[in-house]
Formats: C-alpha cells, structure tokens, sequence
C-alpha cells in the first residue's frame, strides 16, 4: 500500500536576478578603482613604437617632450633652461625619469632636456614607448 503527502513536495528554485545584480555592482566597482589607479601626469604625445619590457615603479618624475619641443614635467611647463632647478625640486628617492617624448619632437631638445635631469641628479631614465 502506497501513501501520499497531503502536500506535493515542491522543488526548490535558485534566483539569478539579485547574483545578477550582485555581478553588476562589482564589476562597476572594479572598472572604476581601476580607472582612479592610473597615473595621468604626463602630457599626450605620440610615442614611438618599440618593444619593451613593462615597468613597475613606485611613479617617477615624467619629462615629457611634445611635437613642438615644449618640455613639461609632471605636466608644469618649462623651458629648457629651468629643467635642472624643476626636475631637482621634484626628484623622487630612487632617481627615476620617465622620458615621454613625441614621435616628432627634435632629437636635440630630448637630449638637451635629458643633459639638464642629470644635472640635477636623475640616475636613471626610462623610456616610454607605444607597445607594438
């Protein structure tokens, strides 16, 4: 002899509207943190394509050289003259430049601009370019 409930047994249901809701939210929040962790002090230029390996630094001072040879660091405009007291003022502990110069800009004035960082006792330059 076979018994039955008086109540059916009901299968249980998983909603997927509030986990959807959930993967909304954290998605926004991550692509906005990541936004905010960009860096943007330097001055948009052209740069030119090479391949090199990717750098991690603690936020080096930028020099940035634009189409028309105008020097800015951490995007305040210098002559080229005034580059050795600007980047000496703003020089961080390890020494580090970030040259970011147009694809254009005159070999000379990025060197010059260079000779006057040293000066002023940068250690070490590191060269942005366009990834390939």
């Amino acid at each position: 002899m076979k018994l039955r409930r008086a109540c059916p047994a009901r299968r249980g249901r998983i909603e997927i509207i509030p986990m959807i809701d959930v993967m909304f939210f954290l998605l926004a929040t991550f692509m906005l943190t990541s936004l905010a962790m960009q860096r943007l002090d330097a001055v948009r230029v052209s740069l030119p394509q090479g391949m090199a390996e990717r750098v991690d630094r603690d936020e080096p001072l930028t020099l940035s050289v634009t189409r028309t040879n105008q020097i800015f660091i951490d995007r305040q405009s210098v002559r080229l003259d005034q580059v050795t007291q600007a980047v000496a003022r703003h020089l961080p502990r390890d020494g580090n430049i970030l040259i970011a110069a147009d694809d254009g800009a005159a070999h000379g004035v990025v060197v010059q601009a260079m000779l006057a960082a040293r000066r002023a006792g940068a250690a070490h330059f590191l060269v942005a370019v366009h990834r390939e």
